[in-house]
């Protein structure tokens, strides 16, 4: 990254020296400023990690470094990105909460409802992926939230296949940020996918939670790709930048994801504590524009 900047900072200086000069129009000069993103990684943000900016601004920035997509957004938000040209990337809105989620019968019949009404709209909307949470343990051994996972996800699965949705359950770690989480492992995760056998149904691999919970990131997404819909970054530890203070190599994270023919989004989520949050969004997406 201190290569990188260092060959941003010489080549705008250059280019001023030349613009000084009056031999280079003022649109090359902000051209020269500009990284070109390589298009192999498909980058979104999430909209909660830059709350601080209003959707629009976000937006804004987003088209500015690059990013093609908005993480996390529910309906009634959709249009504005549609207006920036953005896609839905993670739907949300069907969730009761990370807590009370599948594992649970409890929950059972609201989830169904909640899923049941808006897998038509985010299929109509044109987007293809919906957010879904295990739910806290509470006691539930693996086998029994597995169980009830399964038995509630078939109520709607028929639904997702028939609108082309994919219904992803976002894994979690329980050590630190969300204590009883079931799916806190990519096994449990993988293993729900095996009982349900949809191309509809799937894992939102977050990189950060479980690298906290498992670590050996680069081999669980090579041998558990497949189940795989989805990926999120933040930098580890402290959810903060994924710079060179934390402890993941993200480019070669990125590569090993590459390898495997994924097409979908990575999406940053991390929560920003530099004085320039949008230079941190930017060398983030940098960082993982293999």
């Amino acid at each position: 990254m201190s290569n990188r900047r260092t060959a941003i900072k010489q080549m705008v200086t250059a280019g001023a020296m030349v613009a000084a000069s009056g031999t280079l129009p003022l649109q090359a000069i902000a051209e020269q400023k500009r990284i070109s993103l390589k298009g192999n990684i498909n980058h979104s943000v999430c909209r909660w990690t830059y709350n601080f900016l209003s959707l629009d601004q976000l937006c804004q920035e987003a088209k500015k470094i690059g990013i093609k997509a908005i993480d996390l957004v529910g309906p009634n938000d959709w249009p504005t990105l549609k207006q920036y040209g953005l896609h839905s990337s993670m739907c949300n809105g069907a969730e009761i909460s990370l807590t009370e989620g599948w594992n649970n019968t409890t929950y059972h019949q609201q989830l169904t409802k909640n899923y049941l009404e808006l897998i038509p709209i985010v299929a109509k909307a044109g987007y293809t992926n919906l957010i879904c949470f295990s739910g806290n343990r509470n006691g539930m051994n693996d086998e029994t939230g597995l169980k009830n996972a399964v038995s509630g996800l078939k109520q709607i699965l028929a639904t997702a296949e028939k609108h082309k949705v994919n219904v992803v359950m976002e894994l979690l770690n329980s050590k630190i940020d969300h204590k009883d989480y079931m799916a806190d492992r990519t096994t449990w995760g993988v293993e729900l996918c095996k009982r349900l056998d949809s191309e509809n149904f799937g894992l939102l691999y977050d990189i950060y939670h479980m690298q906290i919970d498992e670590g050996d990131v680069i081999r669980t997404i090579q041998t558990a790709h497949h189940y795989i819909k989805h990926y999120h970054t933040a930098g580890v530890p402290g959810r903060h930048e994924p710079d060179n203070t934390q402890e993941l190599n993200y480019p070669a994270i990125m590569n090993a994801i590459l390898k495997t023919g994924f097409k979908g989004y990575v999406a940053q989520e991390f929560i920003p504590q530099k004085q320039d949050k949008i230079a941190s969004l930017r060398e983030a997406v940098q960082l993982c524009d293999v």
